[in-house]
């Protein structure tokens, strides 16, 4: 995904796609440009956890208005120009949670999420293991709470705490850090 060139990395000029499916027509593009910003704020907040996401929407509406924001980086200066400089030299890049939110609304992927693990359970084999990796709060609390909801009916959980990388996997593979695996047996 990272060369992907459909804009899912700050870190190059790409346009503003984030499409897994280019059979969709939503695209981060439209939700920048197209947009009201209440909404915008609001998928910046929910699914990126950004504290900052009024002022990043108050921003790109203001830019919007003088000239479409059509690029990664276009956006990127967006960004930046809308948090305080003091935010700006963080662990995480301070696009980090914006793109990601981007990414979640134009794919669909918390709701994908919840479709497709009853899906997944339904198929599975009795015995069968079910075992999912998470790379974000929103996606591993509907992964908790699918494995909670079928507990004792059709699943035992594995893991009663998400197991997360070791430092060595960290070290070796930055991502990681984030991830957390969940793992349950069909009964």
């Amino acid at each position: 995904m990272e060369e992907s060139k459909r804009g899912f990395s700050f870190l190059r000029n790409e346009p503003l796609d984030m499409r897994y499916n280019f059979q969709n027509s939503l695209t981060a593009e439209k939700i920048i440009n197209q947009w009201p910003e209440e909404k915008i704020g609001k998928i910046l907040k929910e699914y990126g956890e950004e504290k900052f996401a009024r002022r990043i929407a108050k921003e790109i509406i203001k830019a919007r208005k003088v000239k479409p924001i059509k690029s990664t980086l276009q956006l990127v200066e967006v960004i930046r120009r809308a948090i305080s400089p003091k935010y700006r030299f963080g662990r995480i890049h301070f696009a980090t949670r914006t793109f990601q939110a981007l990414r979640i609304a134009v794919n669909d992927e918390l709701e994908n999420l919840k479709k497709v693990l009853p899906q997944a359970l339904e198929i599975l084999e009795s015995g069968g293991r079910l075992v999912v990796i998470s790379f974000h709060s929103l996606e591993d609390r509907i992964v908790k709470n699918f494995y909670r909801s079928r507990a004792s009916i059709d699943l035992k959980i594995l893991t009663k705490k998400p197991v997360g990388a070791s430092s060595e996997e960290i070290k070796i593979n930055p991502r990681s850090r984030s991830a957390k695996l969940r793992a349950a047996i069909k009964l």
